[in-house]
């Protein structure tokens, strides 16, 4: 649809042109537009679940959930507060739509159109607010190489990266952060005084001190053993894709959440097979990763409230974390898979979607099963493959090599193996040969929810280079006659194999210019894709949840 003549082209020129005013701000319909992309969606939790003790601690874990907003809206843009402060004060029903929209994406730029903004011209930054907004990439590696002593500091999670005079300085978020990481790290404390889970006491009080010190490990490490709990709460500075100059910088985010007993007991067989796991990785050996520790929670848990990083734009389904590799080493990773969240978007945005872009004969795979166990197994996966590789005889890690790709290339490969390893589950009986079909078809539908958010960002990047490399080499196919793509079950298999190769690779020896080269090549809207998606623009893009806690 997308393909055709120069008169589509001077339409859409037009089109857009007529949806900004003088100051560059999209018009109130264009802005209605883009809110109806987000379906507002209640998320409950199930109260019953907390005694009257834990219902303080969940009050306590919201009241500094909150807090996180402020900060991760203080990371992605410097000029946030002000601009949410003149919408505010606004009485023009047109800035109020704006507010709303602001809201939900967290600042002006709108994270399913490539970052645009809508507010104003100014494009956002690349580093967002993480480096000066004048400060290039040449100039932060140029300072590192001038100055080697400073380059843990630049190139740490936890620092900001500022001025002074001449200079480029390494901010610890501690003090960077200070006045609203101390409120945080107060109620953290006084949730703690009503936690009577032992390992749950123990987390919030590290977690509250590392606040203050910038140092994550040792409550990393008491997250990892929380046990027996019902609260499960993760909150602090995590993912980098909001760094889009480097991926260096985390950004805050926090998952207040419920354990789900009965499903948490279904999927603990899962963590048993690692090992076995790492060990099937189609690459050499000596590239595989047995050092990481073996211990792997699954939690099934109801969100409660999402915050930061997790709230902007699309909202996550799950989580494996942490991402610190020392700790991954030592303990593994836990994953952390939001059910309530995955039943909000199967039923309003995969199903619909499937019913669009897939060939009918295949529709009957697509299933609620298909695609929480790919989520599941997809965050296992993260948790395998390299982590800490040797370049030039270098003790390193896989995102220093890779900079801003990494993200993409880490989401690709976590997709690739989720798919890849529930084979090898299917393959030992622990799952029922009848799911093959379901886990390939329902991942294929699950690709197109993807890359409307944009492929420009690491989901969307990840599920692109799929799609497009499973198309070129025959394991998807797509009929131009009836506009409708379909699984090929007879080679999809072997030619996923190759690409994680060829991805794990990438990440196993730190080429950098190979994963520049993939995307390039890969992370493209291809015809078919093109078509496909036109063709979902009548359906909302994801959920705008409205979370239950947010009412009592």
């Amino acid at each position: 649809m997308k393909i055709k003549i120069s008169y589509m082209i001077t339409f859409i020129v037009l089109f857009v042109i007529s949806c900004t005013n003088q100051n560059g701000d999209i018009n109130t319909d264009m802005l209605d537009s883009q809110i109806a992309k987000y379906v507002k969606t209640e998320i409950k939790y199930d109260e019953n679940l907390l005694d009257e003790n834990q219902k303080i601690v969940v009050q306590k874990l919201y009241e500094a959930a909150k807090i996180i907003d402020e900060i991760f809206l203080e990371q992605v843009y410097s000029r946030n507060f002000e601009i949410r402060d003149e919408l505010l004060k606004s009485n023009d029903p047109a800035d109020k739509k704006k507010l709303e929209y602001f809201n939900i994406n967290f600042g002006p730029f709108d994270r399913l159109d490539h970052e645009k903004p809508f507010i104003g011209t100014t494009p956002k930054p690349l580093g967002a607010n993480f480096y000066p907004e004048d400060m290039t990439k040449e100039e932060f590696t140029n300072w590192i190489k001038e100055h080697p002593e400073d380059e843990k500091a630049f190139t740490s999670e936890f620092t900001i990266i500022r001025r002074e005079g001449e200079k480029l300085i390494a901010v610890p978020y501690s003090d960077y952060y200070r006045e609203n990481l101390a409120k945080i790290s107060n109620l953290l404390r006084e949730a703690a005084e009503f936690a009577e889970n032992e390992t749950l006491k123990n987390y919030l009080l590290l977690r509250a001190k590392a606040f203050e010190t910038n140092d994550y490990y040792e409550s990393d490490m008491a997250w990892m053993d929380l046990k027996d709990h019902t609260i499960e709460v993760v909150i602090g500075p995590y993912e980098v894709y909001e760094d889009a100059m480097f991926n260096y910088k985390a950004s805050y985010e926090c998952f207040l959440t419920l354990v789900d007993p009965e499903e948490t007991q279904k999927l603990k067989t899962f963590a048993n097979y690692l090992n076995e796991m790492e060990a099937n990785l189609p690459i050499p050996d000596e590239h595989k990763n047995f050092d990481r520790g073996s211990d792997s929670p699954i939690m099934v848990v109801q969100e409660v409230f999402g915050a930061g990083d997790t709230k902007a734009g699309v909202q996550t389904l799950a989580f494996n974390l942490p991402n610190d590799e020392r700790v991954r080493k030592a303990k593994g990773s836990k994953k952390v898979m939001l059910k309530n969240l995955h039943e909000a978007k199967y039923e309003k945005l995969l199903k619909p979607i499937s019913e669009i872009v897939l060939d009918p004969g295949q529709l009957k795979y697509v299933t609620f099963d298909g695609f929480f166990t790919h989520t599941l197994m997809h965050e296992m996966s993260h948790g395998i493959g390299p982590g800490f590789i040797k370049v030039n005889g270098k003790e390193t890690e896989v995102k220093k090599e890779l900079k801003e790709t990494y993200s993409t290339l880490e989401e690709c490969k976590a997709d690739i193996l989720g798919m890849f390893n529930n084979k090898l589950m299917i393959d030992k009986g622990i799952l029922p040969a009848s799911f093959e079909n379901e886990m390939w078809v329902t991942f294929l539908a699950g690709t197109f929810r993807s890359v409307r958010f944009g492929i420009n960002e690491a989901h969307g990047g990840g599920n692109a280079i799929i799609y497009n490399y499973l198309l070129e080499n025959g394991a998807y196919e797509f009929d131009k006659s009836t506009e409708k793509v379909k699984v090929n079950f007879d080679k999809i298999y072997s030619v996923l194999k190759d690409l994680a190769n060829k991805v794990l690779m990438i990440q196993a020896i730190g080429d950098y210019q190979a994963a520049l080269n993939l995307k390039a090549k890969y992370v493209v809207q291809s015809e078919s894709m093109k078509i496909l998606v036109d063709k979902l623009a009548i359906l909302p893009v994801d959920i705008k949840p409205e979370f239950e806690i947010e009412n009592k």
